[in-house]
């Protein structure tokens, strides 16, 4: 397809799709995690259920439910007849740079095994070698049922996958889904040549390597500035720094752009890092020294 939005839609039908097929037809609500985001069509504000972006546009697209973050008691509660499958996102980018842990990524694919429901990953943000692991669930050991990515897989040019098992593909016939520019030649030999760059040896280990001496690098300036900085979070080269409140936000995105690095907020008042993955020791170091000066500039405010 054409972006995350769009895999984000083909999971939630190949989802529904997939238990019809098995006579399963009521199966159809998605339940989704607090803090989520899975795009900006009509199904995907639904799915992530976050207000500031279902606002202004209708009713809300029946059919999807959210618990609370990390919450595995309350989705296994609120699984049903009509639960089709859980969406999450292995670290939540917009909703502030959230890890889910290792055991509940095992807890929700056993929960989803157990109760007959399908796993979807949501890896448009954090995949493609961005946490370290061309998936962020492969460090995590589980397989998701279906997957979106997008972003970086075409390393700048429009694409984006909807991956499944064959359990799944079985479900599909030719006719059920499409997309005029989906696939198309030029997207796809750029999704080639990212794929063929991050399967050069060394690689993802490179990614690792500068995740960790970013990491470091804010751990310092967290322990620096704590009358600002709340800690930091992420994984790979996919991090946030957590202020103490929200209304520094966008003084700290101004500052660090005076300072010369461009970064973007993230909700929980978070400043959302993510360089891109063939990033340099001394690109990291200057991009710290831009954000020493940011946090600087707020003092005396």
């Amino acid at each position: 397809s054409n972006s995350g939005a769009e895999a984000i839609e083909a999971c939630l039908k190949f989802a529904r799709r997939y238990h019809w097929q098995r006579a399963e037809g009521q199966r159809q609500v998605i339940i989704s995690f607090s803090g989520a985001f899975h795009g900006r069509t009509l199904a995907a504000i639904a799915a992530g259920g976050h207000p500031k972006y279902l606002e202004g546009f209708g009713p809300k697209a029946p059919g999807f439910a959210q618990v609370p973050f990390g919450d595995l008691d309350a989705a296994a509660a609120l699984i049903g007849p009509e639960t089709a499958a859980l969406i999450v996102e292995p670290i939540q980018g917009e909703g502030g740079i959230r890890p889910n842990t290792a055991a509940f990524m095992r807890g929700v694919r056993d929960l989803a095994d157990a109760q007959g429901v399908l796993l979807i990953l949501d890896e448009v943000q954090t995949g493609v070698g961005r946490t370290g692991s061309f998936w962020a669930h492969e460090s995590f050991g589980i397989t998701p049922d279906l997957l979106a990515s997008a972003k970086g897989l075409g390393g700048g040019i429009p694409i984006g996958a909807t991956l499944m098992t064959t359990a799944l593909a079985e479900t599909l016939a030719p006719g059920l889904h499409g997309t005029t520019f989906g696939g198309n030649p030029l997207a796809v030999a750029a999704a080639n040549a990212v794929v063929e760059q991050i399967d050069q040896p060394d690689f993802l280990a490179h990614v690792r390597a500068m995740g960790q001496h970013l990491a470091e690098g804010l751990a310092t300036l967290a322990r620096e500035n704590a009358h600002i900085v709340a800690g930091h979070r992420g994984m790979g080269l996919m991090q946030g720094l957590q202020l103490q409140n929200d209304q520094s936000l966008p003084a700290i995105v101004e500052a660090a752009r005076t300072s010369g690095l461009l970064t973007v907020a993230a909700s929980d008042q978070t400043l959302r890092l993510l360089p891109p993955l063939t990033v340099s020791a001394a690109e990291i170091d200057r991009a710290l020294i831009c954000l020493k000066q940011a946090l600087k500039s707020l003092k005396g405010r």
